[in-house]
């Protein structure tokens, strides 16, 4: 948006600089003529005005505003009237070929607009000698120099501004996985263990089977409304299903019995008194006790697993340990504890993992409520 503003307003600006240039070359010629004890012909007006009013389009066509300036500028030297305001215009049709072009092909325009402004020293009527030559390399050298300054400075900011939305596309992508990766991997181990169970009691005990398949619905159906809330935040054309709630700490009962029909009987305590936490914090406390009970399903074999939650004025506290195999089988080698670490270091807060203090293993975060603090 910002750059079609930009490009909206760059020919009115042009307008108004070729407008700025025109009434000081009608002012201005004739006072340097008078220093300078020279005098100023009437043609010297119509060059003046064509080299002001090229100026308009030198943002569309600034290789064209540097021919028909160098043209009127050079025209205007050979015929010996006095140097005055008509060189503004050249200054800048030489900074816009620099600032709006390639630079080697506005460093070959300019070179080309100073060789043939030098003319002037061999051919005009008043040659001014090798003073000229040095005053005429000035006139393309600074004003290119400042040109070539502003356009690397608009590339480099260009290239940040791209390098800042590629990097917020990868955190956003990242976030994305990482949602996914919970919302999938918790759902898809309950499942797995339910169906195992199932398929262990089909034959003896159909009754339990079916309450085990009964578990596998109702596992999955919560797993597809999660993953749907999840997907909802990336296709922001897409409005959110308001009746699924995002997750969060309040979700824990849901939580508590998929995990015992799977087979891993879940403890909840609280400490300290419940309350609305900010949603980014909910969401987080919530995925690490999600990730750390899938990783109790996966690799803790025949275990209990207890979730104890500690509500501090300025922080909440989350910790899951189980009685399983301890940290040999707790699965550090794959992505879970690295994601749970992200989501709680993202927020400022603090995290660890490892063997419990009597068997099996332990994941314990803290998470900062920033808006209690401030």
């Amino acid at each position: 948006m910002r750059r079609e503003r930009g490009q909206r307003g760059g020919p009115l600006l042009d307008g108004l600089i070729a407008l700025l240039l025109l009434l000081i070359g009608l002012a201005g010629t004739a006072p340097a003529g008078l220093d300078q004890g020279v005098d100023v012909h009437p043609v010297a007006y119509p060059l003046v005005v064509v080299a002001a009013l090229a100026v308009a389009v030198r943002r569309r066509w600034p290789l064209v505003t540097l021919a028909v300036v160098t043209a009127a500028c050079t025209a205007y030297l050979i015929l010996g009237l006095p140097y005055g305001p008509i060189l503004l215009s050249f200054f800048v049709a030489v900074y816009s070929t620099a600032a709006y072009r390639p630079l080697r092909a506005a460093a070959v325009a300019n070179g080309v607009a100073l060789l043939v402004l030098l003319t002037h020293v061999v051919v005009g009527v008043r040659p001014p000698g090798l003073l000229g030559l040095n005053a005429a390399a000035a006139w393309v050298v600074v004003p290119f120099a400042v040109g070539a300054t502003v356009r690397l400075n608009r590339e480099s900011a260009a290239r940040n501004r791209t390098d800042e939305a590629r990097r917020l596309a990868d955190a956003e992508r990242l976030r994305v996985a990482r949602e996914v990766h919970d919302v999938v991997g918790h759902g898809l181990a309950a499942i797995h263990l339910q169906a195992e169970v199932a398929l262990h009691l089909l034959a003896r005990k159909p009754e339990q089977a079916e309450a085990a398949l009964t578990a596998i619905s109702r596992t999955s159906k919560e797993a597809l409304d999660e993953l749907r809330v999840t997907l909802t935040v990336v296709r922001r054309d897409e409005p959110a299903d308001e009746r699924t709630p995002v997750p969060g700490l309040a979700q824990l009962p849901q939580l508590r019995e998929r995990l015992a029909g799977a087979g891993v009987p879940v403890t909840v305590e609280v400490d300290g008194e419940r309350r609305a936490l900010p949603v980014a914090v909910d969401l987080a406390a919530y995925r690490v006790v999600q990730e750390a009970l899938t990783n109790v399903l996966r690799h803790a074999g025949p275990a209990t697993a207890a979730v104890r939650l500690r509500y501090a004025p300025a922080e909440v506290a989350v910790e899951v340990t189980d009685t399983g195999r301890g940290p040999a089988a707790a699965g550090t080698g794959g992505s879970g504890l690295a994601g749970m670490r992200e989501r709680v270091t993202a927020l400022g807060g603090t995290f660890a993992a490892g063997p419990a203090p009597a068997r099996g293993f332990r994941v314990y975060a803290t998470l900062p409520l920033q808006e209690e603090v401030a």
